[in-house]
């Protein structure tokens, strides 16, 4: 399970798993953009933990910015994608049931908002 800091920011099981392979997602990730915001799922902090299974699979939790946001099919679709195009395995998806907030942003993302 991913810990939390006390800044509401995420450190991912795939970071002590293998930390290189774990740089490689985030950057590919950061091309998954969510359209209604303009910003991506990294900086919106929308990815709360990724995990390289056993099995060879990769596992990614992940939340959106509202409950019914209209463009998370197509989010969650393009991040399994983009997970699977940079680990070259099959992507599990779990929802998180977290609601989103501000606080968990990149740092320096809000800026843009006046938010930071």
């Amino acid at each position: 399970m991913a810990q939390t800091r006390a800044n509401n920011k995420v450190v991912w099981q795939a970071e002590a798993q293998n930390l290189e392979r774990s740089d490689l997602v985030k950057e590919a990730l950061r091309e998954v953009i969510d359209p209604e915001i303009g910003l991506n799922v990294i900086e919106l902090g929308l990815i709360r933990d990724l995990a390289f299974q056993t099995d060879g699979s990769t596992w990614v939790k992940m939340i959106l910015t509202t409950p019914f946001c209209p463009y998370g099919p197509a989010m969650l679709d393009q991040t399994r994608n983009k997970v699977s195009s940079v680990t070259d395995a099959p992507t599990k998806i779990e929802m998180g049931m977290e609601l989103w907030d501000p606080s968990m942003m990149e740092e320096g993302a809000g800026a843009d908002w006046g938010l930071f």
